[in-house]
């Protein structure tokens, strides 16, 4: 062992070697979970380690000691430590032996995607997705967590140490999301989904986490981020899904709240139903014909599936077609102007469906990636 207990008074700064007592402060330890000691160790340089800390000892980046037991340590072996400029005068050669501090509870974070993820949805198409979330984790192994963190990655920070997890989970929660899209998840199905993913996350994160020496025991918080026109669409067939009604009944209600956020737009409509009508049946006619009118001046019909759709909609919330491409297209063959949505051209007799989107394969593992994808969002494979 390169230390030895030490019960007596600690050595002070005029020490023969220029020895100190060196401890974790707990204004600096707060949120952080390890700490470097700002300088190369001396010759009988005293550490105090606590209850919830591990102390080790490298020198040369090789760990030396270990220190896991609460009390303070004198480092005394003369060829362990740095025994200042003696030892440098006589080798020639300046031994960096160093001190980090680790945490041993569990310590909380955030995460998020610097890249987006391109999720294909068969309704609308290739949907750039952005995760966001929580996480609580904790050193589980320290001889793998130092080799592998501050000896492979050389970080000397938690800042560092921090990085690179959020990058491995925001990988695990791109890896859930390909897995249950081979099960038929569709976009809007997301909102529905988040507590799933956060399980399948944390359920696949010992055999990702382990060779880090990490252990994490929970994500939590997730939010999977849709571009606007895809959420508008979203929360529209949520609240009809929550009322029980088709979407001509939901534009019907709609209209009515609007109506009567207008005290004008109410009289005048009373006024209408009012003139030259009976009462029972007449008005109730006269009514649903206000309300029919009211619903074309708001709404098309999708070129699709025929459902009637808000005139500002940039998709239809029945089948989730583009409500923003031109009424007529060119066909790509002979050029002729053909009505959006048409299967055939009726000059050349050409297809006009839409062409996949060009997709790459990882070389890792096969997976398809689309273009302009910098890693693989099922291995984490850099592309």
């Amino acid at each position: 062992m390169f230390g030895k207990k030490s019960s007596g008074i600690p050595s002070s700064g005029g020490s023969l070697f220029g020895s100190t007592t060196v401890s974790w402060e707990t204004q600096y330890k707060e949120g952080n979970s390890m700490w470097k000691v700002p300088r190369l160790i001396r010759l009988n340089d005293n550490i105090v380690v606590r209850e919830d800390e591990t102390a080790i000892f490298m020198r040369d980046g090789k760990i030396l000691s270990v220190f896991d037991q609460p009390g303070r340590y004198a480092l005394t072996d003369i060829n362990a430590p740095i025994v200042g400029p003696l030892v440098k005068a006589l080798s020639g050669v300046q031994q960096q032996a160093e001190v980090y501090y680790l945490q041993r509870r569990y310590l909380d974070g955030k995460f998020g995607s610097q890249e987006p993820y391109q999720f294909t949805d068969p309704a609308f198409g290739v949907v750039n997705l952005r995760v966001f979330g929580e996480y609580r984790w904790k050193i589980s192994d320290v001889n793998i967590f130092v080799s592998q963190f501050i000896g492979t990655f050389s970080v000397e920070t938690s800042d560092e140490v921090e990085q690179r997890l959020r990058e491995q989970i925001v990988i695990l929660v791109y890896n859930a999301l390909g897995k249950m899209k081979e099960q038929g998840l569709k976009v809007t199905d997301l909102p529905a989904n988040l507590t799933t993913i956060e399980q399948i996350v944390v359920t696949s994160s010992p055999d990702h986490f382990r060779q880090f020496g990490v252990e994490i025991n929970k994500i939590q918080q997730l939010n999977i981020s849709l571009p606007e026109e895809v959420q508008k669409a979203v929360d529209t067939r949520s609240e009809m899904s929550v009322l029980g009604v088709n979407y001509i009944q939901y534009q019907a209600g709609q209209a009515m709240v609007d109506a009567s956020k207008n005290p004008s737009g109410v009289a005048g409509l009373g006024a209408g139903l009012g003139v030259g009508m009976g009462a029972g049946a007449g008005m109730g006619y006269a009514f649903s014909n206000q309300m029919s009118g009211m619903q074309q001046q708001q709404g098309r019909n999708c070129p699709k599936c025929g459902t009637l759709v808000p005139q500002n909609s940039n998709f239809c919330p029945n089948c989730g077609y583009n409500m923003q491409q031109p009424a007529m297209v060119k066909c790509s063959n002979c050029g002729s102007e053909v009505p959006t949505g048409s299967k055939f051209c009726p000059n050349c007799g050409n297809s006009m469906a839409p062409k996949e989107p060009q997709t790459l394969k990882c070389p890792k593992c096969g997976n398809e990636v689309g273009q302009g994808v910098k890693f693989c969002p099922n291995c984490g494979n850099k592309m």
